[in-house]
Parts: C-alpha cells; sequence; structure tokens
C-alpha cells in the first residue's frame, strides 16, 4: 500500500541545533502519491543521500504544519526541488496562513513555481489525487499549527504535530489506524507547549490505534533513552508503539 520515511526524528531547537537527531521531514509514499511533510533542516540532503534515495521531482505535494524553523527550514528549497528548479510547475503546497503573510517563511518567487498553494484551516478538506486530507483541528502552539488526517480506501494515517495538550485534541484524531505523535518532552513542563510522554500515551489509550509512532524527540527523551522503552510504553497503552529513528522506513 505504501510507505512513510522518517528523514529525521529531532524534535525542537536544542536536537535540531547539535544534531543529535536529524531533523528532516516525513516522506509519505501511498500508493502513486508522494509528498513530504515538514521538511526541516537537511531534508533535502537525507532525501537524496538515503536508502532508498527518493526523487523530489516526484512530490505530489508539501504539507507545512507550522512556521517554526525545525519544521519550515527548507520548504523553499524542496519547491524548487519538486519543481525542477522552478522550470516545471506543479504540486500543491499546504500551509497555514502565517507562513505567507507578514514575515512569511515561503519565499514570493518559490510561490510561482508551485500549481497551487492552499491555506490551512480547522475544518478544512482537500483532495490530493485519491487521499482525502482533513484538518481537524488548530494546536496549541504559539503560531498557527495543524496536523491532519489522510483518509485512503484502505488505511486512515493521523499526525499530530507540535502543540501542547488540550481536551478536544483527542477526539479530532480518533479513528485513526496509524497515528504519528510528536513527543518532544519525557516529563511535562509547565508553558512549554508541546507534548510529554505521558500526554502521548493518553492519547494513543484514547484514540486506540493500530499502531502509533512517536517522534520528534526533545533533549530530555534523548537522555532517557526513549527507544528502549518501547515495550513497555506499549503494554501500558495496549497498543504497539514504535519510536521512530531516523531513517527509518515504516511500511503499512
Amino acid at each position: 500500500m505504501g510507505y512513510i520515511k522518517f528523514l529525521g526524528t529531532a524534535g525542537a531547537r536544542f536536537v535540531m541545533i547539535s544534531q543529535l537527531r536529524a531533523s528532516g521531514g516525513i516522506w509519505f509514499s501511498i500508493g502513486k502519491t508522494e509528498f513530504i511533510v515538514d521538511p526541516g533542516p537537511n531534508t533535502l540532503l537525507k532525501a537524496v543521500k538515503g536508502k532508498p534515495k527518493l526523487n523530489p521531482e516526484k512530490l505530489s505535494a508539501i504539507f507545512l504544519s507550522h512556521r517554526h524553523l525545525d519544521h519550515s527550514c527548507e520548504i523553499n528549497l524542496m519547491i524548487e526541488a519538486m519543481t525542477d528548479g522552478g522550470f516545471k510547475k506543479r504540486g500543491i503546497v499546504f500551509a497555514p496562513s502565517d507562513c505567507l503573510n507578514y514575515d512569511p517563511v515561503i519565499l514570493l518567487y518559490c510561490r510561482e513555481f508551485v500549481e497551487k498553494i492552499e491555506i490551512i484551516e480547522e475544518g478544512k478538506k482537500f483532495l490530493l489525487n485519491d487521499i482525502e486530507i482533513e484538518i481537524p483541528i488548530k494546536h496549541n502552539h504559539g503560531v498557527e499549527t495543524y496536523g491532519f488526517k489522510l483518509k485512503t480506501k484502505d488505511t486512515k494515517i493521523s499526525y499530530i504535530p507540535d502543540t501542547a495538550f488540550f481536551p478536544n485534541l483527542i477526539d479530532s484524531y480518533k479513528d485513526s489506524d496509524i497515528l504519528i505523535i510528536n513527543t518532544v518532552l519525557y516529563e511535562k513542563k509547565e508553558n512549554i507547549l508541546h507534548l510529554c510522554l505521558s500526554e502521548a500515551e493518553e492519547i494513543i489509550k484514547n484514540i486506540k490505534p493500530k499502531k502509533a509512532i512517536l517522534t520528534h524527540f526533545g533533549m530530555t527523551m534523548i537522555k532517557n533513552k526513549i527507544w528502549e522503552k518501547k515495550d513497555e510504553i506499549s503494554e501500558r497503552v495496549k497498543t504497539e508503539v514504535i519510536i521512530a529513528n531516523d531513517g527509518m522506513n515504516f511500511e503499512f
């Protein structure tokens, strides 16, 4: 059916700056459709030098959850790569409005290279070839931030990017077969607008996906060797939990 390639699993600024984990985006290949999500630093390098190599000219779209650098740093580079340096007008960019308005992260000249720019907002739905994309809710992350729910004829995949936990988050991503959660913190920190491990576990327990993937790890997750805790987390939430690693290829 398809695969999800994690070009990087670094979360937030300190792991990104130190490059303890790579900070590339997440590459989706579903049927004949390929798209990249949150192209942070070194996305293009990890795509074209990885195994197997990924070809940006095959991308149908780029999805940007929000404007922070660890998610958006290579958005313009990936637009150029997707469009053969701007010589082939093609592809769709999905992005919040504040990525395009005041102090934009998507440069004006790059916008001319793509077929369409879709502004993502809470409640909107889009069709990317035969994939339905739903933007379920606005996240609590200080800037405009949105995840998505993908629906194909065979599966439902949800991506929960950066956010503080809030009551409607769980209901918004229910009915997911595969659930990807950005989990920056090992333990909750007040006034830090990121999910911690216990909150990610609460989300998984309530949504009950077939498989859950944790990624986008901050320094405390690295220091606590989260990859060694996969089995105990899976046991607590009664769902298979996968701890993403750089270059991981998840097939479904």
